[in-house]
């Protein structure tokens, strides 16, 4: 049982008992007991403010409450407790003796990548997350296709986290913006100019040089757009990023499902026709102003398809939550789909919308463009020739999704433990050094059972196991609160704390004690372990060699 259980377990006994000494009225369960390690160690291992929370409910006094725990717990302390103390109006910190951490080694390496850190906060709640779904318009490039990793990290993070995930692709293939893809191509195929607003980039030359249909905007633009998407497939696969579902928006607007959701939201009372157009009345819903659902040319809007859209992911396919990743340029739809949804009868807080902030790119001082329409915007495919797929991956998994980023390229070049990924990847391929070292020497690992992990003493080895022992709350965490870049941090700090150790902790060095080496082995087993849970909820592969 991890440590954290064992102290609450033990503080609800406790506290149980010397609530009802004094004659007051505290239920308390473990699930009560709030842990968290104290921000400065030297306040000890783990601390709680249980008394202060359960006195203010009882009317009791905390630094009463708390003196008589301590001495209960002092009589009868939890597993691995040196040291029981109060801190302020009613905190208690513990300080726990190593034995502690020795014990949440061998349940990283016990349970293994398949089973440690899999917290079921999820409970097998269905997801569906949605994200990229750029227009097949062009080749996904930099500034549609950044947070790609964000979305399929999330996806991984929730389903070790106990979700029932399943990811998604919008497919926009019809519109306004599929007929000027049309015109672009046939401009090009004809040898005439190119629509002012039109699509400029070389990808059109080349699919007009073998485009064989008909002089139609909307044939050749689905056309078109059905190459393009298989280009964004192919580019998204070489990132490590592959959908369950491709939907396609055209799909809805020609099975009636749009006319089916419009005459819905009416039957609510909550549409109206004006200027030859239909209205969304989502001012009745909290919006600032009301939504045009069908403009006067007979064209369904964006948010109509969107809402229909939105029916179909919950009320016909059955998710308990949608979680949709969009750009910053999609801040004014939000309001409106959210008020579609809620008046679909869709409880509020089942659809989420993250919206990924403004990325630039840089190259050393040289900015990097990134419109679609001029042509001028650097690829997906681009960046990852130039960096990799790993490098894009875990660039993009260091800052939050609500923060403006700038990075720059030619740092992302250099081979050097000041590149991040480098760094956390140097890390692992160390840990297969050792593996490849311990082969040649003929040590091998002794059963984890008779290796004496009580010999891992030293501040480096006790700070890595500290860092190990914190992956499951770091998963639950990054699972509750949609943070994939909770487990870029937590990756990063594991590889400083294995460097640290490397360095200063020889390992199959001959001055070392057998036993020892023993021990270290098996914590670098665990390291291993960790890395490649936490570069796999990433996306990013953990080479043995660098």
């Amino acid at each position: 049982m991890p440590i954290r259980d064992q102290l609450a377990a033990s503080i609800s006994r406790a506290l149980a008992k010397v609530a009802a000494d004094a004659g007051l009225d505290v239920a308390v369960d473990p699930s009560d007991v709030f842990l968290e390690r104290p921000a400065r160690r030297e306040h000890g291992d783990w601390s709680t403010n249980v008394v202060l929370v359960k006195a203010k409910q009882a009317g009791g006094n905390p630094r009463k409450l708390a003196e008589s725990l301590v001495a209960e717990l002092t009589a009868n302390p939890p597993p691995h407790t040196v040291a029981i103390e109060i801190a302020g109006p009613g905190f208690i910190n513990f300080r726990l003796d190593s034995g502690w951490l020795h014990e949440a080694l061998v349940d990283v390496v016990r349970e293994g990548e398949d089973g440690y850190a899999c917290p079921d906060v999820g409970h097998g709640e269905r997801v569906l997350v949605e994200f990229v779904s750029a227009n097949p318009t062009g080749p996904i490039h930099v500034g549609n296709g950044w947070w790609a990793s964000y979305g399929d990290a999330l996806s991984r993070v929730l389903t070790r986290a106990g979700y029932e995930v399943s990811r998604e692709y919008y497919v926009n293939d019809t519109g306004g913006q599929i007929r000027k893809l049309g015109e672009s191509l046939l401009a090009r195929h004809h040898g005439t100019a190119i629509p002012e607003d039109g699509y400029q980039g070389e990808y059109l030359t080349e699919l007009a040089a073998v485009y064989d249909g008909p002089d139609d905007v909307t044939d050749s633009g689905r056309w078109a757009a059905d190459r393009i998407l298989d280009m964004i497939k192919a580019t998204l696969t070489s990132v490590g990023i592959v959908f369950d579902q491709w939907y396609s928006q055209a799909s809805i607007e020609e099975s009636g499902a749009v006319d089916e959701t419009i005459a819905l939201l009416a039957d609510k009372g909550l549409v109206f026709e004006e200027d030859g157009a239909t209205w969304f009345r989502t001012t009745e819903l909290g919006d600032n102003r009301d939504r045009v659902l069908r403009k006067s040319n007979g064209d369904a809007t964006y948010l109509a398809g969107d809402i229909a859209y939105h029916r179909d992911k919950f009320l016909i396919r059955g998710f308990d939550r949608v979680i949709d990743v969009f750009g910053a340029d999609h801040h004014g739809q939000v309001a409106g789909l959210m008020a579609g949804v809620e008046a679909l009868g869709v409880p509020k807080g089942r659809l989420e919308v993250k919206l990924g902030q403004m990325v630039s790119l840089v190259d050393g001082d040289e900015a990097v463009k990134m419109g679609k329409r001029a042509g001028t915007a650097i690829s997906l495919d681009s960046l990852v020739a130039d960096i990799g797929a790993d490098a894009t991956r875990i660039l993009s998994l260091m800052t939050t999704l609500d923060q403006a980023t700038t990075f720059d390229l030619a740092a992302a070049r250099e081979q050097s433990m000041e590149n991040p990924v480098f760094y956390v990847q140097m890390a692992n391929a160390r840990i297969g050094g050792v593996a490849r070292k311990a082969a040649e020497r003929g040590v091998e690992r002794v059963p984890l059972g008779d290796a004496d992990l009580s010999l891992l003493t030293h501040q480096r080895e006790l700070e890595l196991i500290r860092c190990l022992e914190e992956l499951p709350e770091v998963v639950a965490f990054a699972a509750t609160e949609r943070a994939p870049t909770k487990v870029t941090t937590w990756v990063r700090r594991l590889a400083g704390c294995f460097h640290g150790f490397y360095h200063d902790c020889p390992i199959l060095a001959g001055d070392v004690d057998p036993s020892v080496t023993q021990a270290r082995l098996w914590l670098v087993e665990g390291t291993r372990v960790g890395l490649a849970i936490g570069l796999g909820l990433l996306g990013v592969s953990a080479p043995e060699v660098m």
